[in-house]
């Protein structure tokens, strides 16, 4: 994948110098005597001292707690440092923090598809919080256990998450586009006590009732001793013998209970968040509630630019990790918009026309959703006026180089476009943005501050400037605690340290670039190896999305004659055909683009591409169909009935 050299864009003098990132470097020269001018100088240094990069970083962003003497207790590797042993806060109370100074201003705006909007000031959120508290408190829920939402992306939602944390439980969600087996297969292994639902959801224009799946999951969770509903879509359909519990009543039983924070260990479990579980059953990653809020305040402050008063808008729903990234945007005295509904309904412009509107500073999406804008020819920069926006992230899938060009050219000239890359697993990213240096087209700017990232070779060897394995060298507090009931850790060893001790080895296929940045070519487990040689995916989709007359794609390897052949299956644009002349062209473009290993060796047209309902294409499990392997939990995908499409073709027999 090649780049340009010169960037795409460069921060003005005067957006550095605002910037809360410049303003933390600025605080670290004057205090220490240093004399760091740039991004690459502070990232070294947060290396080499980590432990006082973190603990600068606590002052810094004004975390309320006790951060102990002991920063960072040391085991055998990086795999057994336990960071701030010591420390104890509570990860509500500083979400909550600026609810007195900024009482009457907005907390959380809520957009719905088809619906209106709704404010909810700061005031009105830590009330409704304490009350909520008040009530779990009472039905004797404490720290440690689980209390779960299947819920869309609603106020109430983020309400929920904060009671739990409030009084030191754990929260764990999905969305209510996932089915009854796959919440199942979830919340079966942590055993939640509560569970909130919606009574349905709104999607391109139709509504769906969840209260039956709802019910059939409440039935299947003897954990489960409370069932609270929550009306959304106005259709409750339960009976007087179902026992759930209605949100509005809980609320007003608790009325005007004082906010109360429990005091929890730094390394408390916060969150457990599910691995897509598309080839196995979903891995159930334990997050600790102090790495949490320190690194999201890295990654919002620093990196993002994130301050007091903006306004950030993450089009996300309560199953992928950006939900949780985006609720933590209140530490920072940020307002949230929430968004529940198709970003294409009733079409392309709805969230730039909102975000026109409230005025949104940080644009949060997916590459998929920058690639659909583009090839239905929406361009907000002739339409909207997105002035006060100063980032635009994306994440989910690797961002093109073209893609980098479409956000410069018909989004918007001076912004920071942030390619970020990290992931459940850390619940937060390795590679990601920051406003202070240039964007270079197809890269992310670089890593994350306190974080040892590097690209090994299969030997373990550094490389730059040449493909290889995504890694991180060091701890870091916001490394997960480990998977839900591995009580000797086996399965969280081998899921990420296994490979080379002591080395966090994540998966991703990158390489690390001349400017510090990084190019990412897909994931390591789907990477191609046709005679031997690494391929990686995104180098083919970057080429197909290309074709205006295919609407999506997925690539795999096949075993074929002792080797492994490329094989390229497309979803037809609507009108359009997979035609000899297209075939044709698709190769010749990947051939020259790219180089002739790329080249598939079958194109075959499919009515759909499979895809998780966070909009990953999902190439295991295609693969495995393709070789007549099974593949579980299809309950994670947004559409399990295109799997049928791959299974038994007989064009790949021959």
């Amino acid at each position: 994948m090649n780049t340009d050299h010169q960037p795409l864009w460069r921060p003005a003098p005067a957006r550095i110098e605002q910037s809360r990132l410049w303003r933390f470097i600025d605080d670290l020269n004057r205090e220490q005597g240093l004399a760091i001018d740039d991004f690459a100088a502070l990232h070294a240094w947060s290396v080499r001292n980590a432990e006082a990069f973190w603990s600068r970083l606590w002052d810094f962003a004004g975390v309320i707690g006790h951060k102990g003497e002991v920063l960072l207790q040391r085991g055998q590797n990086p795999e057994q440092d336990l960071w701030f042993p010591e420390a104890r806060l509570n990860f509500a109370e500083n979400l909550l923090a600026q609810a007195h100074a900024f009482a009457r201003e907005d907390a959380i705006l809520f957009q719905a598809e088809g619906q209106g909007h709704l404010r909810l000031s700061w005031a009105e959120l830590e009330a409704q919080v304490a009350a909520l508290r008040a009530w779990l408190e009472a039905e004797g829920i404490g720290p440690g256990d689980v209390v779960a939402g299947y819920l869309p992306n609603l106020p109430e939602t983020a309400i929920a998450m904060l009671a739990t944390a409030a009084l030191g439980a754990v929260w764990t969600s999905t969305s209510p586009d996932f089915g009854v087996d796959s919440v199942i297969d979830r919340f079966g292994q942590t055993r939640p006590k509560v569970l909130f639902s919606a009574d349905g959801y709104r999607y391109n224009g139709k509504l769906h009732d969840t209260s039956a799946k709802a019910r059939d999951i409440v039935a299947a969770l003897d954990s489960v001793r409370h069932w609270v509903q929550i009306p959304y879509i106005g259709r409750h359909q339960l009976g007087p013998d179902d026992g759930a519990l209605h949100w509005p009543e809980l609320l007003e039983r608790h009325r005007g209970q004082p906010p109360r924070y429990t005091p929890m260990p730094f390394n408390a479990p916060l969150y457990v968040l599910y691995s897509s579980g598309t080839t196995g059953q979903p891995k159930c990653i334990v997050h600790g509630a102090g790495g949490m809020l320190l690194n999201h305040l890295k990654e919002h402050q620093l990196h993002s630019d994130i301050r007091a008063g903006d306004r950030v808008l993450y089009f996300t729903t309560c199953g992928w990790m950006m939900w949780n990234w985006l609720v933590s945007a209140l530490a920072s005295g940020a307002t949230l918009l929430l968004y529940e509904g198709s970003p294409f309904a009733p079409d392309g412009h709805v969230l730039w026309d909102w975000s026109e509107r409230e005025g949104v500073t940080l644009f949060g999406t997916s590459a998929k959703y920058l690639e659909a804008l583009e090839k239905q020819h929406i361009h907000p920069a002739d339409s909207h006026d997105l002035g006060a926006l100063r980032t635009l992230c994306s994440t989910g899938s690797t961002l093109a180089p073209e893609q980098f060009d479409y956000v410069y050219r018909h989004i918007k000239a001076d912004l920071q476009l942030a390619s970020i890359s990290g992931g459940t697993d850390i619940c937060g990213c390795f590679v990601l943005g920051n406003p202070i240096s240039p964007v270079y087209r197809g890269e992310c700017q670089g890593p994350g501050l306190g974080l040892d990232v590097r690209v090994f070779d299969d030997q373990g060897h550094p490389l730059v400037g040449r493909r290889g394995e995504l890694v991180c060298r060091n701890s870091f507090p916001n490394r997960p605690l480990g998977f839900w009931d591995d009580e000797d850790g086996s399965r969280y060893h081998a899921a990420y340290w296994a490979t080379w001790p002591g080395v966090w080895h994540h998966g991703d296929f990158v390489e690390l670039t001349e400017h510090g940045g990084m190019l990412f070519y897909g994931r390591s487990d789907t990477v191609l190896n046709p005679g031997g040689v690494r391929i990686g995916t995104a180098e083919i989709y970057r080429q197909v999305s290309q074709f205006e007359q295919i609407q999506d794609s997925v690539v795999i390897g096949q075993h074929w004659q002792n080797d492994v052949r490329v094989v390229l299956f497309v979803k037809m644009a609507p009108g359009e055909a997979l035609t000899e002349e297209l075939e044709h062209a698709i190769r010749d473009r990947i051939r020259r683009q790219c180089t002739p290993r790329h080249v598939p060796a079958k194109i075959l047209a499919v009515a759909d591409i499979p895809r998780t309902k966070s909009g990953k294409t999902v190439e295991l499990a295609v693969r495995n169909l393709v070789h007549g392997e099974p593949v579980k939990n299809i309950g994670a995908l947004a559409n399990p009935e295109a799997l049928a499409l791959f299974r038994d073709l007989p064009e790949l027999a021959r």
